[in-house]
């Protein structure tokens, strides 16, 4: 008998953000397996489900289990936080799926950082943006600063996850300063913490004032283009649509 395997986002983290879709997926589902933290975001909602969750670091034995209770024939639901497919574990799960033909996956999509931080902050990513995460766990520091160079010099709007951490304390501020090669200091930056979970701050500032922020892992960064401007309290980078 095949079992199922759901690769779940679910949004920011608050119930009334995730997708109906999701929520249906979940009701559905036997076991619920994901990293500690995002499970907890939605237990109370589903608590007849069964739960595998691992910590921190250990997605491949997270991934594994949840393609083996599936291959046994059950409906499984790997949970993450916003969109699966974006720092999300929706990419280990379809790389370990040959080794589990007899499991149906499929990939639910859920709201990312990057567009829930970007609706509390107004709309900074109306025009091309690039999204870049600062974690070198899995990708060399030498690549992801490149990266950032690639698209301030581009003059993309960039999205930053994964800001800083404890071991990582210098990283945003090294992002800052190779886009101030490219940028005014002046440039219109907004930060976003704990998106659509309770006590969510946002704030806008300049790319100078961001250089110094003491941001976390929870925090979403929005570093603006040269057309990004600061209307009220909203940040907003213009299309460039002709209006009177």
């Amino acid at each position: 008998m095949a079992g199922y395997l759901y690769v779940v986002g679910i949004g920011p983290g608050a119930y009334e953000k995730m997708t109906i879709e999701a929520a249906r997926v979940l009701e559905e589902c036997d076991v619920i397996t994901g990293y500690t933290v995002y499970v907890d975001l939605i237990k109370d909602h589903f608590k007849e489900k069964e739960f595998f969750t691992t910590p921190m670091r250990q997605e491949v034995e997270r991934c594994r289990t949840a393609l083996e209770e599936a291959a046994k024939g059950r409906r499984v639901a790997m949970v993450c936080s916003g969109d699966p497919g974006v720092y999300g574990m929706a990419g280990l799960i379809l790389e370990l799926s040959p080794q589990y033909p007899e499991v149906k996956i499929q990939v639910i999509s859920g709201v990312t950082a990057a567009c829930g931080g970007g609706a509390a902050l107004g709309a900074p990513l109306i025009h091309d943006f690039a999204v870049i995460s600062l974690s070198d766990l899995l990708t060399p520091m030498e690549v992801i600063e490149k990266r950032v160079q690639a698209a301030a010099e581009g003059d993309f709007v960039l999205c930053i996850y994964n800001p800083a951490s404890k071991k990582r304390a210098g990283y945003l501020k090294r992002a800052c300063e190779i886009v101030l090669k490219y940028r005014s200091p002046q440039t219109v930056c907004g930060t976003v913490k704990n998106i659509g979970r309770q006590g969510e701050e946002m704030a806008v500032m300049s790319l100078e004032a961001l250089k110094d922020i003491q941001a976390d892992m929870f925090t979403t960064v929005f570093i603006g283009n040269s057309s990004t401007k600061k209307i009220g309290e909203y940040m907003v980078t213009p299309r460039g649509y002709r209006h009177g």
